[in-house]
């Protein structure tokens, strides 16, 4: 897949494409289908499949305060679009001179001339232009449309809404569920006040690379991805009550993870299972025997998904 930054940059060499339209965030199975609704329209007509999406969330720019938290950052999003099928993806600025562009002239400009869409595949919710001045009946006025209807999964609709609930609420599994694959969080090891080291507990502490949402606190059964290797991991998202003055911090003691620094590494933590609920206890001791306990739990868990 060819990933183009800035519809700047897009030198197309095709005559004819078939478009997708989405953020994508979190690339939930309702976008997957999406996306590859319109790679089979592409190849049953001998064109490339063309995903347009955004370097930020539109929200962020038309209202701020409303705008929803990341799921997936953006690095991950093209890594998980990359499967399904699109031939090209390329990623346009949103900025206010982007949002300004009236419905009639994205479809002439943006998708007839830059993108060269001879046909297009959008949500049911679609809206694109000035104010959202445009919606799926105007375009499909303008050029061959294919609207996809809301995706369920067990009887569940399938949105990016759902999917930040899930995960917000700390029912990580029934967000898996929602994303086809495990939630998971981005971000660089930093140094921290090193309590689990003098516990026999050791962890590592994670700097988010950008401000996705995050799960309820508690602790989690899940994987960390390393620059050395993929290992189980234990993971606490919270506040730290039992010591003093700690404040918040994600954490993942990592199970048979050899002893090296990998302070400054890259770090993707994927949450499988919530095991509890965060809690201050009587005495680090307290704490640590609790922690013995749910690194336990969480091998049981995890080698049970196997």
């Amino acid at each position: 897949m060819l990933t183009v930054f800035g519809l700047e940059s897009l030198s197309p060499g095709w005559s004819e494409s078939t478009v997708c339209i989405g953020v994508f965030d979190g690339v939930h199975l309702g976008h997957q289908a999406l996306i590859r609704a319109a790679a089979s329209d592409a190849r049953l007509n001998g064109r490339p499949c063309v995903a347009l999406t955004f370097d930020r969330h539109p929200m962020s720019v038309l209202r701020p305060k409303f705008a929803p938290q990341t799921v997936l950052p953006l690095h991950a999003r093209v890594e998980k679009i990359r499967p399904c099928g699109a031939d090209v993806l390329v990623i346009a600025r949103f900025d206010h001179e982007f949002a300004s562009i009236e419905a009639d002239r994205f479809i002439e400009e943006v998708l007839k001339s830059q993108l060269k869409a001879a046909s297009v595949v959008v949500g049911h919710d679609f809206a694109f232009g000035k104010d959202r001045g445009g919606d799926v009946e105007f375009l499909r006025t303008r050029i061959p449309t294919e609207v996809m209807q809301p995706f369920e999964k067990s009887g569940r609709r399938v949105s990016s809404t759902e999917v930040r609930k899930a995960i917000a609420s700390g029912h990580v599994s029934d967000a898996a569920e929602l994303l086809g694959g495990d939630f998971c969080l981005y971000g660089v090891v930093v140094r921290g006040n090193r309590l689990g080291r003098e516990i026999g507990i050791p962890t590592i502490n994670l700097a988010l690379a950008t401000q996705q949402i995050l799960p309820a606190d508690g602790i989690y059964a899940g994987w960390a991805e390393t620059e050395i290797g993929r290992f189980e991991a234990a993971i606490s998202i919270g506040k730290r009550p039992t010591v003093d003055g700690a404040g918040f911090a994600i954490e993942a003691h990592l199970l048979e993870f050899p002893d090296v620094e990998i302070y400054g590494h890259c770090v993707a933590l994927s949450f499988a299972h919530r095991i509890r609920d965060e809690e201050k206890f009587s005495s680090v001791e307290a704490m640590a025997e609790q922690m013995q306990r749910d690194v336990a739990e969480i091998k049981r868990v995890l080698r049970a998904m196997k």
